[in-house]
């Protein structure tokens, strides 16, 4: 007896116009964990998927206010506190001396969040997935585009869902185990 469970759901799409009604049928349906993979992007796909927006801008919004901020108070503290200096009557904070600092950490930071924060959005890294092995799948960096329907979805019922994607339009219909 083989204790293999089902992750998911899979069918294949020659056409972007039918994955693209396929996506649609499936969010319509209420399916909320599923996932498209194409060889190409294709337009509009993630609205038909019923994606939302994503919210890395604000990530990397305060990832950059959070670079500035500490480049103020840096230059405020070593300035103005802990090493006051007068150098040519300047006052201890000089606004105009440090922009290029503010300037730098602001990029900098904004630069760290964006890319931290988008491996976590992404739930990376992923050493291996479970339909990696799969013929059909595959194919979907080359000429095919595939449909997943994952297990973990509160809709998941394996005969519902094979037989939904074969009236969706689904070629090769197969389940995955692992």
């Amino acid at each position: 007896m083989s204790d293999k469970k089902t992750v998911a759901v899979l069918g294949n799409f020659t056409d972007p116009n039918k994955i693209m009604e396929a996506a649609a049928k499936v969010h319509q349906s209420g399916y909320t964990d599923f996932d498209i993979y194409t060889p190409y992007p294709v337009h509009g796909l993630d609205k038909a998927m019923g994606v939302k927006r994503t919210i890395l801008p604000y990530i990397s919004f305060g990832g950059g206010m959070f670079g500035l901020s500490n480049a103020i108070f840096l230059i405020w503290w070593t300035g103005s506190v802990d090493y006051k200096l007068n150098i040519g009557g300047k006052p201890l904070f000089a606004f105009q001396f440090s922009i290029p600092v503010m300037f730098e950490l602001t990029v900098l930071l904004t630069g760290l969040a964006t890319f931290f924060g988008l491996w976590f959005l992404c739930g990376l890294p992923k050493w291996h997935s479970d339909l990696q092995d799969d013929e059909g799948f595959q194919r979907a960096v080359d000429d095919t585009f595939v449909l997943s329907i994952f297990s973990s979805d509160k809709r998941f019922s394996l005969e519902t869902t094979e037989r939904f994607m074969n009236e969706i339009g689904a070629d090769n219909v197969r389940r995955i185990e692992a």
